[in-house]
């Protein structure tokens, strides 16, 4: 009988059990690292992109132009066209007094837009994390288990065999301690994955809530805030409502 510890070894001398944890810890692996990859480029784009997405998209000249520059960005994207979306929902049905929304204000509806942009956004980067969390927690006990059949199983033989020294007790044993490994070697990534994607994400909700925040004054008001370098923005007013309300104050304020 082979005793020594190599994974070809291991598996021949697993039983249906042993077997089946190996290849769930195997499925484990390969759909953390499918994850922590995939999660990689994703947030890696986000992080590289974000600013100089959104220099240009302020400095456009009008909020069609700036939205063609933040295709590239999904999140920011997402955010801005429903921004516009409820704007425009909002002038088509200002003078219909039945309709529902011609008694809010382009405050309120921007802002019920821009949290649900931003809730399906957070909810899409965070997938998978759960994930993550699952497999870094589960994979060492998983592993455990298998090291625990493993043990009985050997200890089992080796009653059977009546042969309890040394040389025939280290190979059994150490190969069901493989298990224990494996396990390790499944959660550890997931877990460190796991707490670096949750602090990049938490950077990437900031981002979008602040430019919600400059959205919701530039799609209320109808006039872009400074960008965070103190220069104006070059985009031309979006609400036309928000517009003539401040045209007519103006005027009366000069009377």
């Amino acid at each position: 009988m082979n005793t020594g510890l190599d994974i070809a070894a291991v598996w021949m001398q697993s039983d249906t059990i042993a077997r089946t944890v190996a290849i769930a810890l195997l499925v484990m692996s390969l759909a953390s690292w499918t994850i922590i990859l995939g999660k990689t480029w994703l947030v890696w784009r986000l992080r590289r992109k974000t600013p100089r997405m959104l220099e240009q998209f302020w400095d456009s000249a009008t909020i069609e132009t700036g939205l063609e520059k933040l295709a590239a960005v999904a999140p920011l994207h997402n955010m801005a066209r429903q921004g516009q979306s409820a704007i425009r929902h909002l002038e088509s049905h200002r003078h219909e007094q039945a309709h529902l929304d011609a008694h809010l204000s382009a405050s309120e509806l921007v802002t019920r837009a821009l949290r649900n942009s931003i809730a399906r956004s957070t909810a899409k980067l965070e997938s998978g994390l759960t994930l993550l969390a699952s497999v870094g927690s589960t994979a060492p006990f998983v592993g455990l288990f298998g090291t625990v059949w493993g043990i009985y199983h050997a200890l089992a033989r080796i009653g059977a065999t009546g042969q309890s020294s040394l040389d025939q007790v280290a190979g059994p044993v150490g190969e069901a301690l493989i298990m224990t490994a494996a396990g390790l070697f499944v959660a550890i990534p997931a877990v460190l994955a796991y707490n670096a994607f949750t602090r990049s994400l938490r950077l990437i909700a900031a981002d979008l809530e602040a430019f919600a925040h400059d959205l919701h004054a530039y799609f209320s008001t109808g006039y872009p805030l400074p960008t965070p370098q103190g220069r104006a923005s070059h985009l031309s007013p979006a609400n036309a409502s928000a517009n003539a309300e401040a045209r007519l104050a103006a005027v009366a304020g000069a009377n």
